[in-house]
């Protein structure tokens, strides 16, 4: 079976938006009286949401039970209207990669855990309208990943069965939901997690340039 789809997650897959991340981030914390965290620390706070972002932010600012959560989310997504793009760029090799995989005839398609809205900014920011055939970030249509409903949407309207497609994430929690979904699982090390995390939780193969990404496609795509 040859791959017709490429699903990518955002954050530390397709861009490098940790610092857009910690900008809203430390803003809230600073607002809550609370320590302000590293840009290293965002990198294992990241990947699972929203929700879970907060609780552990609240965590490593001292409330342990999460009291100040319905505050904290307030005031994080008031700030991430405004900081969502900040700092965003797109990981070395990745745009090339991308256009290598449109010109082998490869569906591309986003999905996120971060909110719907954000993620359309990101996308409209850094690649321009158009770029990818469909674009999902959080919403109330689907359970967060690693929950596999996404992505099977995504296949399901990009006309590809989930053997299909390539699943590529740079966290434990995409590995799990491509294998999920029954996709060929690709785990990145340029993301926010390492590659015993990417192994441990399900990743069929490993890369460490984005170029790889087309080359894996296209000896499918081929026959090789």
């Amino acid at each position: 079976m040859s791959y017709r789809a490429c699903i990518f997650d955002l954050d530390g897959t397709l861009c490098d938006s940790v610092e857009s991340i910690a900008w809203s981030g430390n803003h809230m914390l600073a607002d809550l009286g609370m320590r302000q965290a590293s840009l290293e620390d965002y990198k294992v706070f990241v990947g699972d949401g929203v929700d879970v972002l907060m609780r552990r932010l609240l965590r490593f600012g001292g409330d342990e039970e999460g009291v100040r959560f319905e505050e904290a989310k307030r005031r994080y997504m008031e700030y991430f209207k405004e900081g969502c793009l900040y700092a965003v760029k797109p990981y070395p090799g990745i745009p090339e990669a991308l256009e290598s995989l449109k010109k082998q005839g490869a569906k591309l398609a986003v999905l996120s855990n971060k909110p719907h809205g954000n993620t359309i900014d990101v996308i409209r920011k850094v690649f321009g309208e158009g770029y990818f055939d469909l674009v999902q970030g959080q919403s109330e249509l689907f359970p967060r990943k690693p929950a596999p409903d996404g992505a099977l949407y995504l296949a399901e309207r990009l006309g590809a069965a989930p053997g299909e497609c390539l699943y590529v994430g740079d966290t434990g929690t995409d590995m799990k939901t491509g294998k999920a979904a029954g996709m060929y699982t690709i785990g990145v090390l340029w993301g926010f997690r390492g590659e015993e995390e990417l192994l441990r939780d399900g990743a069929d193969c490993i890369v460490s340039e984005a170029g790889e990404l087309a080359d894996i496609y296209g000896k499918e795509e081929s026959g090789k």
